[in-house]
């Protein structure tokens, strides 16, 4: 697994703030890629494999009650930025407020946000949850594309065709990128990876 992508070494990457508060959340400085998506997408997942570690992002214990904005910093020159999973039913209307006031914070007037990658579940699509988030990507102006996360649980037929499902969906602006991702396979990091150091740092990729 490559751990030197473009100017990152990805060995020198850390959990360097964990805000709860809109006063804490950083909105300049090196650039963000930010991570959007339901409770249990596998974002923790997804950034664990693009750094090639096990256990920098952890799953919570309880699903839906963390409501935080975590950042982790690579290599002083990125940070990706966990944002709080959406769409949790057990969530009580106090957290889904908090959830809102604290993602909302994050995008307003956010100069080092460079893009959001919004996760998806190949299995169920584009939910409603999910049509808000995107509507709300394109209410700020936020670049952003589609992650399709656990294509390992479709075989080939069935993945081909939810792949083209959920371009296709009335949520999704024509000409959104799309990366088919596999956290347990590694499939689409390098790809991933490619559209990350672009959005960032406007070229690159992997060396």
């Amino acid at each position: 697994m490559l751990m030197q992508i473009g100017p990152l070494n990805l060995h020198n990457a850390a959990l360097k703030l964990t805000a709860g508060a809109p006063a804490q959340l950083l909105k300049a400085g090196k650039p963000q890629i930010a991570f959007a998506g339901r409770s249990n997408v596998g974002k923790s997942s997804l950034v664990n494999c693009l750094l090639g570690r096990k256990k920098l992002a952890r799953v919570s214990g309880a699903p839906g009650k963390t409501i935080t904005v975590n950042y982790y910093d690579i290599d002083g020159k990125l940070f990706f930025v966990d944002l709080p999973g959406y769409g949790y039913a057990k969530r009580s209307f106090a957290d889904k407020k908090r959830w809102s006031a604290l993602t909302q914070s994050y995008f307003e007037e956010n100069a080092a946000l460079a893009a959001v990658l919004q996760l998806i579940d190949i299995r169920t699509g584009v939910t409603a949850d999910d049509a808000d988030m995107l509507a709300w990507l394109r209410y700020y102006k936020v670049p952003h594309m589609l992650v399709a996360t656990k294509c390992d649980k479709l075989g080939k037929t069935a993945l081909s065709e939810a792949a083209a499902q959920l371009v296709r969906s009335p949520a999704v602006a024509p000409g959104t990128g799309c990366v088919l991702f596999s956290s347990l396979r590694g499939e689409g990091r390098d790809a991933l990876w490619t559209h990350i150091t672009k959005l960032a740092f406007g070229g690159g990729g992997k060396d």
